[in-house]
């Protein structure tokens, strides 16, 4: 699973800095740092939907910590 976080300067100051915080410490916790890439890049243009996170190339918006705690729930089992 490839998970890439926009670092764009929108995205960024909208909470993706907090979502990165966040992955992180769901990979170290659950011991994913073999199943899941996660990469950061830049803007995807999509700037007023923000903050914006693409999963294996599905684009997802407005994500805050909650959203991405239950997306990787969801994909990988990895509650808190």
């Amino acid at each position: 699973m490839t998970i890439q976080i926009c670092m764009g300067s929108s995205c960024f100051s909208r909470g993706n800095g907090e979502n990165l915080r966040v992955l992180n410490q769901l990979l170290d916790k659950h011991r994913l740092g073999v199943l899941v890439r996660p990469m950061g890049h830049l803007c995807e243009g999509k700037c007023s939907e923000g903050p914006n996170i693409m999963i294996d190339g599905r684009m997802f918006h407005c994500v805050t910590p909650d959203m991405l705690r239950a997306l990787m729930e969801d994909r990988l089992g990895a509650a808190e």
